[in-house]
Formats: structure tokens, C-alpha cells, sequence
């Protein structure tokens, strides 16, 4: 008979193992994201799959804050972030890591992600941007190649969160997760 599996028989490792093991080659940035769930949401998904670091611009709120706390559920202190202000020159510092940037964005020349080939031996920043607004009009001119999500529905968008863990499970099949 099938049984949901209690905390302790998940084999999860603790901060300390994390922090320690090496993370896929990619990096998530968001680009005054307003919600402090989906902030949350994102550090808990970066844990999941192992991603780098996140780096918070803009109006994104930062940890430690209860709200983050509530969906992050401890993941802020797994997941190494960094707060950068201004957007551009988060992507800057990227680039100087040979990090092909790539804007989650519908735009004139956005690729569906599925027509997109990850390559198992590059490393990739993800931009997830605000939530009415999408990436900032500065920072694409900056980001090297834009991917959406294919929607078949009458919305026009899907929740950052939501977003940000669709795209950041198909980089971590790519990069060998």
C-alpha cells in the first residue's frame, strides 16, 4: 500500500552539506519582483535544485523578513543571494563570470524554451522580472537571448514563481541535475 514518506525518510541534507556541495552553473536574478511569496518561493525552488546563488534587484524585497520566510521555508539561509540595486550592473558582474544571460520575457524576439538548446557545459542567469511590469526596459539590451513559456490558455502570463520553477527545472535537467 502506498504511504506519504515522513521528513526523516527523505534523505534531505542539512545548511551546512549544502552550502558545501557543488550547485548547477546557474543563477537566478530577480528584477524588482514585488511579491515577498514568490521571493520565497524562489529561494525554495533554488534549493531544490541546487542553483548558485539568487541576486535580488531593484524593489525586490530581501530576507530575513516573515513573509519571504513563509513560502522560502528556510531555504534564504541554504541559498546563497546578494542584493544588487541597480539591474544592470547585476547583469555586468554576471557577465564577467561567463554567464549567458537569459530574460524569461515575451518579447518581439523572445524563443519558446523549447526551441531553446541548453548546453550542458555553459552556465546561465536567469532574469525573472516584475510581476505587471516584466523585465526592466534598461536592462534588454543586456540580456542576450529572451525565452518564454508556451500559454495556450487566454492569460497572458504566468505567476514569477510559477514561472521561475518551470524554467528553472528544465536548466536543471540540462545541467545535470
Amino acid at each position: 500500500m502506498t504511504k506519504k514518506l515522513k521528513l526523516e525518510e527523505l534523505g534531505r541534507i542539512d545548511v551546512e552539506t549544502f552550502k558545501k556541495i557543488e550547485k548547477i552553473p546557474l543563477v537566478i536574478v530577480l528584477d524588482s519582483v514585488r511579491s515577498m511569496h514568490n521571493v520565497g518561493a524562489i529561494f525554495r525552488t533554488g534549493d531544490a535544485f541546487l542553483i548558485q546563488k539568487v541576486v535580488l534587484c531593484g524593489i525586490t524585497p530581501q530576507p530575513p523578513h516573515r513573509e519571504i520566510h513563509k513560502a522560502a521555508l528556510g531555504a534564504t539561509e541554504s541559498v546563497d543571494w546578494i542584493y544588487e540595486q541597480d539591474i544592470n550592473v547585476a547583469i555586468e558582474n554576471i557577465k564577467k563570470d561567463n554567464f549567458n544571460i537569459i530574460g524569461i520575457e515575451q518579447t518581439s524576439d523572445s524563443r519558446m524554451i523549447s526551441d531553446f538548446e541548453i548546453k550542458s557545459d555553459e552556465k546561465y542567469a536567469l532574469i525573472l522580472g516584475n510581476e505587471v511590469d516584466g523585465i526592466s526596459d534598461e536592462a534588454l539590451p543586456n540580456v542576450d537571448v529572451f525565452l518564454e513559456i508556451p500559454q495556450l490558455g487566454t492569460k497572458h502570463s504566468l505567476n514569477v514563481s510559477v514561472c521561475g520553477g518551470i524554467v528553472i527545472w528544465e536548466f536543471a535537467k540540462a545541467l545535470g541535475l
